[in-house]
């Protein structure tokens, strides 16, 4: 029982990682587009969105079981 929970919980947190990574995406758009000389912030969304994806990788690559050949 304890796993499936486990597995509910990754997968929700997985889901709420995945809608930052896009709002994330949207967002870095929008201030590219803006006209925003605001380098500083930019850098600073690209950076949450990197980190975003290297923990949606990690989350992934836990809940695929390890096949061995």
């Amino acid at each position: 029982m304890n796993d499936m929970s486990d597995d509910a919980e990754t997968a929700a947190r997985l889901g709420a990682l995945r809608v930052e990574h896009r709002d994330l995406d949207a967002a870095i758009a929008a201030l590219a587009d803006g006209g925003s000389s605001d380098q500083l912030q930019l850098m600073r969304l690209k950076k949450r969105k990197l980190r975003l994806r290297d923990e949606i990788a990690a989350l992934e690559d836990r809940m695929i079981p390890d096949i061995i050949a």
